[in-house]
């Protein structure tokens, strides 16, 4: 059953960890992936029964290649036979995944925070929402191409006695810029807007 569904497969040896066995990655396809992760939690030559985490990684560049630009990986231990092993799948923005909280209760979370970061949809969840962003937020903010200052901030405003969300608005009066040329506003100082500092009365230093 399971390698008809394999992808493929490969020996991971992470350099920041004690343990010198590597882990087992395994490709498999979108709708093959809670059959592959359910035979690992039941055979009993597998035993992974301990559900470690998932998450998203995005590829914007595999867009269109047909494997899909979002990798899930899921990340299991088997106590019984002391391994670790990972399955991963790829996904685009339309194709949602089956949850695997039906089999592993501990990737209710994980799979929202994949939603909200990266916008996979997991179908048959039980409580498929936002987990980490604020309500009404519009976008993705761990995709590759969601700006950095994001679309929209928060804030409350004292007049109205209410949070309110408006258009993004980096500003930072503490600066002074002159955008038709920038150095026509250095100060003697040598800092933008900014003059030298003026000598004490009397000439000298003062003394105390």
């Amino acid at each position: 059953m399971l390698p008809g569904v394999i992808t493929r497969a490969a020996i991971h040896h992470p350099h920041d960890t004690q343990y010198g066995g590597g882990e087992v990655v395994l490709d498999v396809p979108p709708d093959q992936t809670v059959a592959t992760l359910r035979f690992l939690q039941n055979h009993s030559s597998t035993s992974f029964r301990c559900f470690i985490d998932a998450f998203g990684t995005d590829f914007p560049d595999r867009s269109g290649v047909g494997q899909g630009r979002f990798r899930v990986t899921y990340h299991l231990l088997s106590t019984t036979f002391n391994a670790r092993i990972r399955v991963q799948t790829y996904v685009d923005e339309t194709t949602p995944l089956e949850s695997a909280t039906a089999i592993f209760a501990g990737a209710d979370w994980f799979e929202r925070e994949v939603w909200d970061m990266y916008g996979v949809f997991f179908y048959n969840h039980p409580d498929m929402r936002r987990i980490l962003s604020d309500y009404g937020f519009e976008g993705h903010p761990l995709r590759r191409d969601f700006p950095l200052s994001g679309f929209v901030e928060v804030r409350y405003d004292d007049t109205e006695k209410r949070v309110v969300t408006e258009p993004v608005e980096i500003s930072q009066e503490y600066r002074t810029f002159d955008y038709s040329s920038p150095w026509e506003q250095v100060g003697k100082g040598g800092g933008v807007g900014v003059d030298a500092p003026k000598p004490l009365e009397g000439g000298g230093d003062k003394k105390a």
